[in-house]
């Protein structure tokens, strides 16, 4: 009778946890991270790899493809194709260049009407043809502009602008979406770096920035969006039925075995040793530089732009911290709290001179 009544109760809370979050996590996987390759960024919602991707996973406007090299592409309404290098989801902005390696030209006729983005920092730079080369005044060229008579340089520098202005053709005013909003004007660029575009809407960031994944809400026909965290969906209901189980097999067990006693033998488990973690006090971590970094974003060391903690990019205006030792940087906040548990730079490894102490809890 105790057996039937358990399989009873067992299928109750079978079909109950058949319509609970535990089940509907597979139906993440249809919009599951996509890549064109492993060194092509990560695509989720709001953007979708055509091809690859159902309509729901992306929202309109954020459509991406692969071409024959395996790079991501956007096809940008007015503008025409170009490879996207990044995406930030915290942030909200996509790193973009041209696919056949002469972004100022593309710049020239860069227009985002009818498109969700917009520039992340504008800055407007000069185009100026010119016969003569001026690369003796340390003037950097657009090569994939230039021919074999005449040089094009670009600039942002008013002195610069002057300069070239009463010995050159100007070609056009853009204003140009660049990566930073440079504080001091620049005296001339080839304008190959990647430009940084933003988008307002949906507003995903703050999801993506607490681990959340962003999608369309089930059954709101793609008109509302919700902020879901699939590394924790259904661990409640999953605990529960797995202790429902652990009792079924109890059961079974008990019935199986009961014209029999088995003895039982408890293990006995040695106590582990407490491990004591060791970092830096207070005031050695206060004593560490700290910078506010300035709209330009100059560093001591300009290929360390990324925390190597947070594995984000340093903005304009975030305060950083450096080791003396080493001269790594960080983001004051990552550094102070790795420096109270290790003693030692996350990148180097190399322990700064004081004396460790256990963290108070």
């Amino acid at each position: 009778m105790d057996t039937t009544k358990t399989i009873i109760i067992f299928f109750f809370f079978f079909f109950l946890f058949s319509n609970s979050p535990l089940i509907t996590i597979s139906a993440l996987d249809f919009c599951s991270n996509s890549f064109c390759s492993r060194k092509e960024p990560a695509i989720r919602f709001p953007f979708r790899l055509k091809n690859l991707q159902p309509a729901p996973c992306g929202y309109p406007g954020f459509n991406l493809f692969c071409n024959t090299f395996n790079q991501t592409l956007i096809d940008l309404p007015n503008s025409g194709k170009f490879s996207v290098q990044a995406i930030d989801y915290a942030r909200q902005n996509i790193l973009l260049n041209d696919p056949e390696n002469c972004l100022p030209k593309r710049l020239l006729e860069l227009n985002l009407f009818g498109s969700p983005f917009k520039g992340f920092f504008l800055q407007d730079f000069m185009f100026f043809n010119c016969t003569f080369d001026y690369r003796n005044y340390k003037f950097n060229p657009i090569g994939c502009l230039s021919g074999e008579n005449y040089t094009v340089f670009a600039s942002s520098s008013q002195r610069t602008i002057s300069f070239l202005k009463s010995r050159c053709n100007l070609m056009a005013k853009v204003a140009v979406p660049v990566q930073w909003n440079y504080f001091e004007p620049v005296m001339t660029s080839d304008l190959s770096d990647n430009i940084r575009l933003k988008w307002g809407s949906p507003r995903c960031g703050q999801c993506e920035s607490r681990g959340g994944r962003c999608g369309f809400r089930n059954g709101s026909n793609g008109t509302q969006i919700e902020c879901t965290n699939a590394a924790h969906r259904g661990i409640p209901a999953f605990l529960f039925l797995l202790g429902f189980l652990c009792f079924l097999c109890s059961r079974v067990r008990n019935y199986c075995w009961r014209p029999h006693r088995v003895m039982e033998f408890s293990t006995v488990v040695a106590p582990q040793p407490t491990t004591v973690v060791c970092g830096l006090d207070n005031p050695t971590i206060e004593s560490y530089p700290k910078t506010i970094l300035g709209e330009s974003c100059r560093l001591p060391k300009p290929d360390d732009n990324i925390c190597s903690i947070c594995l984000c990019e340093y903005m304009p205006k975030e305060t950083l911290r450096s080791i003396p030792e080493c001269h790594h940087c960080f983001h004051s906040e990552c550094i102070d709290q790795w420096l109270r548990l290790n003693s030692s730079c996350p990148v180097c490894r190399n322990s700064p001179g004081s004396s460790p102490f256990s963290p108070e809890l």
